[in-house]
């Protein structure tokens, strides 16, 4: 790997290049296409014959699925302040965050590891020293996923120093820019810029001003912050390829057997339709009349014109095999139950159907498989949520002169439409705010997403509007 390799010439070490392996076995799967299971050889008696096996890119179903579950457009992040919260909303529109978070949940299932990297663009920083002398002129995300996540150190999990490889396309130009986050002596964190030409396939370290995307970017900017300015994100689940390292794994990475499986199965039941093909075999005096004439189009793949000294029998003979396809759609169904419980759906998550795969879409109870692994990676994505918000208020803050409150409070509200029936939980505390149980303000902060304070100030314009239509319903 060319980026490790520079990384380790700039005196940094990153997780063993042997985990990075891991990394690109799983996107063979992503891709659904791994060299060494979706094309073999058979024996057919006479030489191996190269074969492509049929699949049915359930990796990448999966990690769809899980994006969709854990960030859609229900998911939002709410500031009270209304200076803050519109702050926030300009620079995730900005870095086209809604879009761009559920492809980085996708990743994250399919690579293990994902990052976003805030940083900010247009601000005068002096090239010798690398301190910012002006204020910049917005806030932007660099999304970075797998191999191009390079921890350099961390604790208990946590990443305390990263570099992030990024790959930029400019005039046909290609690019390899690299950002190092790391501590210096004050314990306040510099961020490094470099910047590889990778136009031949290879990395050749470059300068800045080589490039116009990056000509303006020093190479080193003293943030003068302890604070981390990069957030790491992963699936809330152990690494079990290696316990020490602060890096995920895939959501399918203790599942390729049964991807595998899968695939063999989907493959026989494609090949049940190749092979059972209808065929008519006919003698070869059987093919012709008196004259000399064909009785049968040559070009007509149904009949199999058999060898002049084939063995006595009929002159036209049909095979018809009968289809196996009862039994495959049972064992293709067998295989889909198995994976969907190893990768945290629980069973029957999917259906095949008429040679389709559909997606449970009932309600999901409290107590289901699915609903206690979405809430255990909420926990992590939540954590992410919140940490970004921070780190894009507080740089704000440093380099835009912003005035933000960067301890304003936040929540971070989950789309549990597939979880819970909201309209019978809605209506059932419209039942208990009537019966007084709870309080309208209560209500108001649950289904309006309000905070204690806004809601109550609330109150007095809903008891007017609420008169006031009862008067108008009275005069009728």
């Amino acid at each position: 790997m060319d980026i490790l390799q520079q990384l380790k010439g700039l005196g940094f070490d990153t997780v063993p290049e042997d985990f990075y392996r891991l990394i690109d076995g799983w996107k063979e799967w992503y891709d659904g296409d791994v060299r060494k299971f979706h094309s073999y050889h058979i024996y057919n008696g006479q030489s191996n014959v190269l074969c492509h096996r049929y699949g049915m890119g359930m990796a990448k179903k999966v990690c769809e699925d899980w994006a969709n579950l854990l960030m859609n457009e229900k998911v939002h992040v709410t500031l009270e302040g209304e200076k803050e919260q519109e702050f926030l909303d300009t620079v995730l529109k900005g870095s086209n965050f809604t879009v761009k978070a559920n492809e980085m949940q996708e990743l994250k299932c399919a690579y293990g590891t994902v990052a976003y990297v805030p940083r900010v663009v247009g601000v005068p920083v002096n090239k010798e020293t690398g301190n910012v002398v002006g204020t910049a002129e917005n806030i932007i995300l660099d999304y970075v996923y797998g191999k191009n996540v390079l921890p350099l150190s961390w604790s208990n999990g946590e990443v305390t120093e990263c570099a992030f490889a990024t790959e930029h396309v400019t005039d046909n130009d290609k690019y390899v820019y690299m950002q190092v986050h790391r501590l210096n002596s004050q314990k306040e964190y510099d961020i490094e810029n470099h910047l590889y030409d990778n136009n031949d396939g290879s990395l050749t370290e470059i300068k800045l001003t080589d490039s116009k995307l990056f000509e303006n970017i020093p190479p080193v900017v003293h943030t003068h912050s302890k604070e981390r300015q990069f957030v790491i994100d992963r699936m809330n689940v152990v690494n079990n390829a290696d316990p020490t390292l602060p890096m995920g794994v895939a959501i399918f990475s203790n599942a390729i057997d049964n991807l595998k499986a899968c695939d063999i199965a989907y493959d026989s039941y494609v090949n049940e339709f190749v092979l059972g093909k209808k065929r008519v075999m006919v003698k070869a005096e059987a093919t012709k009349d008196f004259d000399g004439n064909p009785f049968f189009d040559p070009d007509d793949l149904a009949f199999y014109m058999m060898p002049e000294d084939s063995e006595a029998g009929s002159m036209i003979h049909e095979i018809n095999m009968e289809l196996r396809a009862a039994q495959h759609n049972a064992g293709i169904q067998d295989m889909l139950n198995l994976l969907s419980a190893k990768v945290g759906f629980g069973e029957n998550h999917y259906k095949f159907n008429q040679g389709s795969i559909a997606t449970a879409t009932q309600i999901i109870s409290e107590n289901s498989t699915l609903f206690r692994t979405i809430k255990k990676h909420e926990i992590v994505l939540e954590t992410v949520l919140e940490r970004l918000t921070k780190i894009i208020l507080r740089m704000g803050n440093q380099f835009m002169n912003a005035g933000l409150n960067e301890d304003v409070e936040m929540s971070i509200d989950f789309d549990d439409s597939i979880i819970e029936d909201k309209q019978t939980d809605f209506g059932r505390d419209v039942q208990m705010l009537s019966m007084g149980i709870i309080q309208p303000y209560e209500f108001r902060m649950k289904w309006m997403n309000e905070d204690e304070e806004t809601a109550k100030k609330a109150l007095p314009q809903m008891t007017q509007m609420m008169g006031g239509i009862e008067e108008i319903e009275g005069e009728e």
